[in-house]
């Protein structure tokens, strides 16, 4: 008899995770304010975003996606890069009338995580067709250099178990006056 209860709890959790999979999950407001409001970004109608907290530019679309202006979304499909392909694109990258475009560090790349939300943890309003996947920082984890430290926006979480060798997404910034 247990085992029959077992199997369907089990088979309702999977229901219900494949349902709230479907869209964003953020917790609602009140207590827990927004740690990115859009009112945060200037949006600009070259495919970034400027946030005028930090002064970074950040390109709206994961990179290997084509901002739409007419559309305000991104086209094609995100690419998944090594650590040191990430940092080679980001050095040669020229988007948007800039070539100054860099894998954003750490701290730069936590500065764009929306504590409130999952699935993804991003305000998307403001960072489109982002992934529920990994994106790279810069930033090589202290004491085991083949690491470095990313972010997985399923869940906001930030890693340092990710051999630089493996694949991840990119979204690189670079530094502005916000206004």
């Amino acid at each position: 008899m247990n085992k029959v209860i077992l199997s369907i709890v089990a088979l309702g959790s999977v229901s219900v995770s494949q349902v709230v999979s479907a869209s964003q999950i953020c917790a609602s407001e009140g207590p827990v304010p927004d740690t990115t409001p859009s009112e945060q970004f200037v949006v600009n109608a070259d495919g970034t975003v400027c946030d005028k907290q930090t002064n970074l530019m950040w390109q709206r679309c994961t990179f290997g996606q084509v901002y739409n202006s007419e559309s305000s979304s991104c086209d094609n499909v995100a690419q998944e890069l090594s650590w040191q392909q990430a940092l080679q694109i980001a050095s040669a990258q020229e988007f948007a009338g800039y070539n100054d475009w860099h894998l954003p560090n750490v701290k730069e790349l936590a500065s764009i995580v929306e504590h409130r939300c999952v699935k993804p943890s991003i305000n998307e309003t403001i960072f489109l067709a982002t992934l529920e996947k990994n994106y790279w920082s810069s930033t090589t984890v202290e004491g085991t250099p083949t690491n470095a430290w990313l972010f997985s926006f399923g869940d906001g979480k930030v890693s340092n178990v990710f051999n630089k060798s493996a694949q991840a997404y990119v979204r690189l910034a670079r530094y502005a006056f916000c206004e």
